[in-house]
């Protein structure tokens, strides 16, 4: 279970406001790339997690109380034109930079799952599987979890030409039924073109 421990140790060094952030759709052949950016208070929130270890009733229910007891929180997207003209690198962190330029006040630290953020001001560590080891980073996976599964949703609703895909289902990660119908129609323009199974669709069967 994520803890509060290094959030502590840098309170007791003198940093007030420390942020938690991480991405998610990273591996997705469609959709936007979303990040999240949570600053939580010292009062614990039960049963936090890596979104991945939680079902979409527990992320939902567990999104709703972070939203509630946050000190702030802020959402970052890179939708997949933007996505494809820079690389899935370089949008992963452009999510996170936007998560951090949204929170009303910038943070004294962030603490990031995986690999720093390049190109800000604010000190930050990077932590390897933060969202399983801390809980404002393991709270930010399910906010923006919960987020892009919700765009998926809405993409698989709205636009007809994305519901053979069912991104409903698999929120455009590569599943069977979606690398087969990729394979039959070829991509829509929800599809991230810079990938080279999207780009070359016979290669995903």
């Amino acid at each position: 279970m994520p803890s509060n421990k290094l959030v502590e140790q840098l309170t007791a060094d003198g940093y007030k406001l420390i942020a938690g952030l991480d991405e998610v759709g990273r591996g997705a052949w469609a959709g936007p790339v979303v990040a999240a950016a949570v600053i939580l208070p010292a009062k614990k929130i039960y049963n936090i997690r890596d979104s991945k270890l939680l079902t979409r009733k527990e992320r939902e229910k567990l999104a709703t109380k972070i939203r509630r007891a946050a000190l702030n929180y802020s959402i970052g997207i890179v939708d997949v034109k933007e996505l494809d003209s820079m690389g899935i690198g370089k949008a992963s962190f452009l999510a996170m930079t936007n998560a951090l330029n949204g929170l009303r006040k910038t943070p004294d630290f962030i603490l990031v799952d995986g690999f720093k953020i390049p190109g800000i001001d604010v000190p930050q560590q990077a932590v390897i599987d933060g969202d399983q080891k801390i809980s404002s980073v393991a709270a930010a996976s399910i906010i923006a979890k919960v987020e892009r599964d919700r765009i998926m949703r809405t993409l698989h609703r709205s636009e007809k030409e994305c519901r053979k895909f069912r991104f409903d289902f698999n929120k455009g990660y590569p599943s069977p039924l979606h690398k087969r119908m990729l394979a039959k129609y070829g991509p829509s323009k929800w599809h991230r073109y810079s990938f080279t199974p999207v780009k070359q669709p016979k290669l995903a069967v």
